[in-house]
């Protein structure tokens, strides 16, 4: 057993902890060293490999009952071949699929029906698989995992083969066809890497390439890196170690031997020039510039030194970028600069998004302005120390969950060659000097060739950075027809391979018992509730304070005002310049944010137990004395004008506002987007923010949650002098009218020209998040659309391949909210997505049997075992006992309710509150190819909107 022991004592400022030992150098990729910190903080692991090759990593972790299990294969899309792009990404998503002993289907839908959670991504170096279970699920997440590792090729079939082609393009079109500067990946990776560079292509990959996949390279894929010598499986939650070896070497230790796949060696690269690159972007409404320097990799001694360069240039009201473009020249509302390093290569990036219509020629000046203004003033001490102060925090908000120490673990063991490495990558980012900010400044930034991006609004060419070239973007064309059909229930003839153990479905384990923390609550003399629980296993403590009412607050013609009142109040204090209040917050190591929703407004913060009590005095102060900035006001204005906009180029965003404003109209908040709108933004004035905070805040409708390393008196001993300043009278929440319900379904629709998907969203307006039924109806809904194992996705996803997601939900909230159902379908299926919809929405309740009833209740319940593990979870619990006035003890009565609840009582729920003849369909997609089908759909001739959601006159 290894015994991992982390300094609490990063920073190097007011943190309250010394070391006897002396700083170390900054070291790179040793395999093995002594850990040498004080302040402990223990991770307990233990690693060791079994005959095949694969290494194991258990940490045990009896903090709840739930087990988190990490695949890390050492395989990315730097693995690739020339014309095979992609590859890793999508036997990512083959490996979801079948195997020789887990019944078809059961890799996606098992773990969900069984209270878990699981996922799986790709990066350039690497390939993890994930899942979170309750402790009973353990072994047969086992027998699932092993299976999938070692005996899943020889049941990949041609029709899985072809529905996930479907599946990754759709993916593809979400995140990077049909989004402002998806491209931009793209264009840089191929201008700074040679063709023959591991990183010279995106992970997604390219189209023609994914499309040209066969069996044959799937197979060839796996057997040369989906062997055990090359992957690290970590276990870490409620565990018993002697155990867990058992069932390890039961499950996985008969998997064939593999080769040893070697490390690639660092392939750093020069760039002999200058390179500027512009792209015409379809769906940007506001230009983008950045600038990307080819630097080193991860774990490289000069990384650390990068990467605090990044947060010196662009991170707070001193950084010289935002000094220059964001203060000075109000180019843009926010910069950022950032180090990025990977397995072989790094990048620093500059990455300014102007307001709208900026020539992003005058951006590049003001970078080059700004790092000669660095050059010439450097940075003070105090920057260094606020940095490193809250990297100390992050670092401990980064292993709050066993999911995330599982992934610690498991990364640094795979390309840090040991798990343990974590105490000396921390210990490097401590050891970084003013010299070494400095010395890498000058190797790798200045006057170094780069290559530089413009992205614009299509008809805005304008605004590109002078010399720039035309980057080489291939759009897809997608034509009715062209796809392959595929049957997604082909199973594949083989032979299976034989085992030395039975790998029959195991039973599942003992119950696991929920124990859910005390909550303590109590009422200050001036109205103030107080909830605290305490939460002793990391050295944190969270708290969120919710002023009721948030943007419902706002009258019709001052909309967007909570969110810039909560913007502008994270701007200083009366005593302190937005300046001083960052360096206070910052030294140490906390977060205090101000945030506007239609619940509330919200000041939320984290920080060191060792820094509770000034991180509370700085939070009250940020509270009770505004400075009324009016530089930061106008600033603050411009930056919420900005995101406006940008939102418009969002397809989700544009059809989630519409379906808002058709369902509530033009007199309830609920119809306009929770930011304001153009118009109401750009009208109001520091005035109006004043009044609306003397008007709104007051202690009576307010509530503090405090959960972490702290007890009930402590918590109430913090806040002292905020509840004897703070007063106020009890603030009356609205009470909007609700439009006349729909007489009938209705179909509108907003054109985005050349989009490559259709955005849908079908729904109607429900209930309240207080309504006795709230809890009921998710219930009932839950195998419609609750994750990847309900209707919607395995319909669309599964067995259509249309899509990449497909949900349903009802969000609490303090008005009646909308059910709705949504996904964003590749745009030549639109008619049939929507009719698909239709037709699972409208039989749903007829075809809800007793199993999916039993399911639902299983899911459900065993959830609640991770549904209360961090911080941040509990957090919320507490939020939602305050807001909607629910007892501590709801969960209990929710898992009551879930034993009596009968097949007849979700099927009338959700006809009470679902009736697809009273929704309304929302499609945003390319009008020109989809306008003329979408009329066949039977709800008569779609109503077209503009992204507002305002009628256009010409219908």
């Amino acid at each position: 057993m290894f015994r991992l022991i982390l300094s609490a004592c990063l920073s190097i400022s007011v943190i309250a902890c010394t070391t006897d030992k002396p700083q170390e150098s900054i070291q790179s990729k040793p395999k093995t060293y002594a850990p040498t910190v004080t302040n402990q903080f223990l991770i307990d692991f233990e690693k060791y490999q079994l005959d095949n090759g694969l290494t194991i990593i258990l940490h045990q972790d009896k903090s709840d009952p739930i087990v988190a299990v990490s695949t890390i294969v050492h395989v990315g899309s730097n693995r690739e071949k020339s014309g095979r792009t992609g590859f890793a990404h999508f036997f990512e998503h083959m490996a979801f699929n079948d195997s020789e002993n887990v019944p078809q289907g059961a890799n996606r839908k098992m773990i969900e029906e069984l209270g878990g959670t699981r996922n799986g991504g790709t990066w350039s170096d690497g390939t993890i698989y994930y899942e979170v279970v309750p402790k009973d699920a353990f072994e047969k997440l086992m027998w699932i995992d092993s299976d999938r590792l070692g005996f899943m090729i020889n049941t990949v079939s041609e029709g899985a083969l072809e529905r996930e082609k479907q599946v990754v393009k759709n993916e593809k079109r979400q995140r990077v066809d049909n989004q402002a500067y998806g491209h931009t990946d793209h264009v840089i990776r191929k201008n700074l890497y040679p063709t023959n560079h591991p990183y010279n292509w995106t992970v997604i990959g390219d189209l023609a390439d994914l499309q040209a996949a066969t069996l044959n390279d799937v197979k060839e894929f796996y057997h040369q890196y989906y062997g055990p010598s090359n992957a690290t499986i970590v276990i870490a939650g409620d565990i018993d170690i002697k155990k867990t070896k058992r069932l390890v070497e039961q499950w996985f230790g008969e998997i064939k031997k593999s080769k040893p796949v070697s490390d690639l060696p660092p392939q750093p690269v020069a760039l002999s020039k200058n390179k500027k690159l512009f792209h015409l972007d379809a769906f940007a409404k506001v230009p983008e510039i950045r600038v990307t320097y080819p630097t080193v990799e991860e774990y490289h001694p000069d990384s650390y030194a990068l990467d605090i360069l990044g947060s010196i240039l662009s991170d707070g009201k001193r950084a010289p970028l935002y000094q220059e473009i964001v203060n000075s020249q109000k180019l843009a509302p926010s910069v950022s600069a950032y180090q990025n390093s990977n397995e072989i290569a790094g990048t620093f990036t500059i990455r300014v998004r102007a307001n709208k219509n900026i020539d992003l020629d005058k951006v590049n000046t003001a970078i080059n302005q700004s790092l000669y203004q660095f050059e010439k003033n450097g940075f003070s001490d105090n920057d260094l120390k606020r940095i490193k102060a809250r990297q100390e925090t992050q670092f401990y908000n980064g292993i709050s969950s066993v999911l995330n120490k599982a992934f610690k673990l498991g990364r640094y063991n795979e390309y840090a060659g040991d798990p343990s490495f974590i105490s000396q990558d921390i210990q490097n980012i401590k050891n970084v000097s003013r010299q070494d900010i400095e010395r890498v400044y000058q190797k790798y930034i200045k006057n170094k060739h780069f290559v530089m991006t413009s992205f614009v609004p299509q008809s805005q060419p304008q605004l590109i950075v002078d010399g720039s070239q035309q980057a080489k973007i291939e759009e897809e064309k997608i034509v009715s027809g062209t796809e392959k059909k595929f049957d997604s229930n082909q199973v594949t003839e083989y032979q299976k391979t034989p085992t030395q153990h039975d790998r029959s479905e195991p039973e599942l384990g003992s119950p696991p018992l929920v124990s859910l923390p005390d909550i303590f609550t109590s009422t200050s003399e001036n109205g103030l509730v107080v909830f605290n629980i305490e939460h002793n296993e990391l050295p944190l403590v969270n708290f969120s304070l919710r002023v009721n009412g948030g943007t419902f607050l706002e009258s019709s013609d001052k909309l967007g005002t909570a969110t810039l009142l909560a913007a502008l109040l994270n701007e200083g204090t009366q005593s302190k310049t937005p300046e001083e209040l960052e360096d206070a917050i910052g030294l140490l190591g906390a977060e205090i944010e101000f945030s506007a929703t239609d619940e509330g407004i919200f000041v939320k913060g984290n920080t060191l137990v060792s820094n509770y009590p000034e991180t509370m005095e700085l939070m009250s102060e940020m509270l009770l004395q505004p400075r009324w900035d009016t530089q930061e006001f106008e600033r603050l204005k411009a930056r919420q004008l900005n995101m406006i906009q940008q939102n418009k180029a969002q397809p989700f965003s544009v059809a989630s506002n519409v379906f808002n404003k058709q369902l509530y109209g033009n007199n309830h908040r609920a119809g306009y987007p929770m930011i304001g709108t153009q118009t109401s933004v750009s009208q109001l004035s520091i005035d109006d923010l004043k009044i609306f905070y003397h008007e709104s805040f007051s202690p009576k409708n307010s509530s503090l949650h405090i959960v972490g390393n702290i007890t009930q008196q402590e918590a109430l001993n913090s806040i002292e002098n905020l509840t004897q300043k703070w007063q106020g009278d009890l603030v009356p929440q609205p009470n909007y009218n609700l439009p006349k319900a729909q007489p009938k379904s209705k179909i509108y629709f907003v054109d985005i020209p050349d989009a490559k998907q259709s955005v849908i969203v079908v729904g109607k307006i429900a209930i309240e998040g207080n309504h006795p039924d709230y809890y009921n109806f998710n219930v009932a809904q839950n195998r419609l659309g609750s994750g990847s194992s309900a209707k919607l996705f395995q319909t669309l996803r599964i067995e259509k391949g249309y899509t990449y997601g497909a949900y349903s939900l009802l969000r609490r909230k303090p008005y009646k909210a909308p059910f709705m159902a949504y996904s964003q379908v590749r745009t030549n299926v639109t008619l049939e997505s929507l009719e698909i919809f239709k037709k699972l929405i409208r039989q749903y309740d007829e075809e809800l049997t007793k199993k999916d009833l039993e399911i639902t209740k299983n899911l459900l319940i065993k959830r609640n075992t991770r549904q209360f593990e961090t911080i941040d979870n509990l957090i919320n619990m507490l939020d939602n006992i305050s807001l909607y006035q629910l007892p501590t003890d709801y969960v209990e009565a929710q898992q009551a309710t879930l034993k009596n609840f009968t097949l007849n009582k979700a099927k009338n729920i959700f006809q009470a509150h679902a009736d697809e003849k009273e929704m309304i369909y929302v499609v945003v997609g390319d009008a020109k190819t989809q306008l003329q089908k979408v009329k066949e759909f039977g709800y008569g001739n779609p109503l077209l909107l503009d992204r507002d959601g305002n009628l256009i006159e010409d219908n």
